[in-house]
């Protein structure tokens, strides 16, 4: 008498996951499992002796539960004996005649007269993520058993090639008036010259303008409303894939009139939501972002990294347009932007430009990266650096003479550095920091504040330019000092974020509540 073991239960798993047996089938087979005298008796096989699966699919999802076992770190004969239950010498002597042809099959049938015992070991006990998607997909081609039957027709067996039904997608609705209706609600948005449209159920739709929300004088909206309206804006695809996920970011381009939106929608307490992000139909330049020209400095390098930081909203992607427009319309080079969703559109002027999305023109930022760099870039622009490989590859390629422009979501080029080291394992920190300490090209930190006359915004920045000074504080861990760098160094272009504040006070273009409420150092502002 023996329980199966996890790495066996796994093949009832696979069999479930594609519709080959049910649990009725499994626990019969637990039961003879359970009685067992020929420890070649695995659970596969006890499943495959009593007709519940045929030859070919008790192979496939064999190879199916050996290969997840071999991706958890077993070798490949570690992964045999465990997928069947063996171990020691016994189950390498079973394996051995198994390999011959010799099933050992002969006490199945006798256990399987006897009156069946409720199983030791629940599959559905078993953690959800025993069996990988790969693996699932590798088996979910193979046909099922046919129905018990002399000589089945060649044809009938080819009639179930699909054993999982696809999870059945709600269709999308199209209509005229819900259309007329969303696109209504996006142009007075792009009219009003909101920075977001917001579409939340149980809630009037509201716009973000210069900063704060205003509620558009109409009636709340139900879940069932933004539903519609999401329909006639995705295509079959997305919206199949917002369906199963209740999230999607797109961009939704609406053509020359209608414009361009970063979109996220989402499902929430309420219901159906979303946010559209209006993008502006012209990249803008420095000069219309109110941009001091001595960013037209990082558009110069050759190579390195050059990253624009701040909180969600100050109008990163903004600049980063702009910096990247300047380089389309200056020098003849290839740019590729990496970017989730894409929202500026460059149209190749002196540059040839490339845009890909995550997950629609590749599988990650990572795989994006890393593949750039073989696709004769010169300029490689990266909408968020999230996470340790993205961030490493991004030094790679800036060291290895490509010019890297990324984000992050940092206040002060201080902490941008600090970030961009902290990310590292503290065993390779020495040898990023020599990297970092020559690839860097420098940081702009960003914030937009609002004006002292409420007509929009401005941004408000820190600037740090690398010089020599800079990299040694870099690669010596005193970057603390780097405020003392951004301070001596105005002449070179550089200040501190509170300077920008204090500048924009002492012009009268902000008050100085606001400048408080953003410094750095709010005693400088009384």
């Amino acid at each position: 008498m023996s329980e199966a073991t996890k790495e066996e239960l796994l093949f009832g798993r696979i069999a479930i996951h594609n519709g080959l047996v049910d649990q009725a089938k499994i626990d019969q087979a637990l039961a003879v499992r359970a009685k067992r005298k020929d420890d070649s008796l695995d659970l596969g096989r006890i499943l495959k002796a009593k007709g519940f699966i045929d030859d070919k699919q008790y192979k496939a999802c064999r190879k199916a539960q050996e290969k997840h076992l071999i991706q958890k770190g077993l070798s490949a004969d570690q992964a045999r004996l465990a997928a069947r239950g063996l171990s020691g010498e016994a189950g390498l002597a079973a394996l051995a005649r198994e390999d011959a042809g010799q099933d050992g099959n002969g006490d199945v049938g006798e256990a399987a007269s006897a009156s069946p015992a409720p199983a030791k070991v629940a599959v559905e006990e078993m953690a959800p993520d025993e069996v990988a998607p790969e693996e699932a997909q590798e088996v979910v081609a193979v046909e099922p058993s046919p129905p018990p039957a002399p000589e089945p027709a060649p044809a009938a067996a080819s009639e179930k090639k699909e054993t999982v039904p696809a999870r059945a997608v709600e269709k999308r609705v199209l209509d005229e008036a819900a259309k007329k209706a969303i696109l209504g609600l996006l142009k007075k948005a792009r009219d009003a010259g909101a920075s977001d449209l917001h579409l939340s159920a149980g809630s009037k739709p509201f716009l973000r303008l210069h900063g704060k929300i205003e509620f558009l004088n109409l009636p709340a909206l139900t879940s069932n409303q933004n539903k519609s309206y999401f329909a006639q804006l995705l295509n079959d695809k997305q919206w199949a894939h917002y369906m199963e996920k209740n999230d999607i970011d797109v961009s939704i381009d609406l053509g020359k009139d209608g414009g361009r939106f970063r979109t996220n929608l989402m499902k929430q307490r309420r219901g159906y939501s979303g946010v559209f992000r209006v993008i502006k139909a012209k990249v803008p330049t420095l000069a219309e972002l109110g941009l001091p020209q001595s960013l037209e400095k990082f558009t110069t390098y050759s190579q390195g990294l050059a990253l624009i930081t701040g909180p969600a909203g100050c109008g990163k992607s903004s600049t980063l347009a702009a910096l990247i427009e300047l380089i389309n319309e200056s020098r003849h080079e290839h740019i590729i932007t990496l970017e989730d969703p894409i929202e500026y559109i460059f149209a190749g002027k002196k540059c040839n430009v490339m845009q890909r999305q995550v997950e629609v023109h590749t599988q990650s930022w990572a795989n994006a990266l890393r593949a750039s760099t073989r696709e004769d870039p010169d300029v490689v622009m990266i909408g968020e650096m999230r996470d340790l490989e993205t961030v490493s590859l991004a030094i790679t390629a800036a060291e290895t003479g490509h010019l890297v422009f990324g984000t992050l979501h940092t206040t002060n080029a201080t902490r941008t550095i600090d970030r961009v080291l902290d990310v590292f394992p503290p065993k390779e920190q020495a040898q990023i920091r020599a990297m970092v300490s020559e690839s860097m090209r420098g940081v702009v930190s960003q914030q937009l504040v609002p004006r002292a006359d409420g007509q929009g915004r401005v941004a408000a920045l820190e600037i740090l330019y690398s010089t020599p000074a800079v990299g040694n504080l870099i690669r010596e861990k005193r970057t603390f000092q780097l405020f003392s760098v951004m301070q001596t160094g105005r002449k070179l272009g550089m200040q501190l974020m509170d300077d920008a504040l204090m500048d924009y006070v002492k012009a009268g273009t902000i008050t100085k509540d606001e400048a408080k409420r953003r410094a750095q150092n709010p005693k400088l502002f009384g």
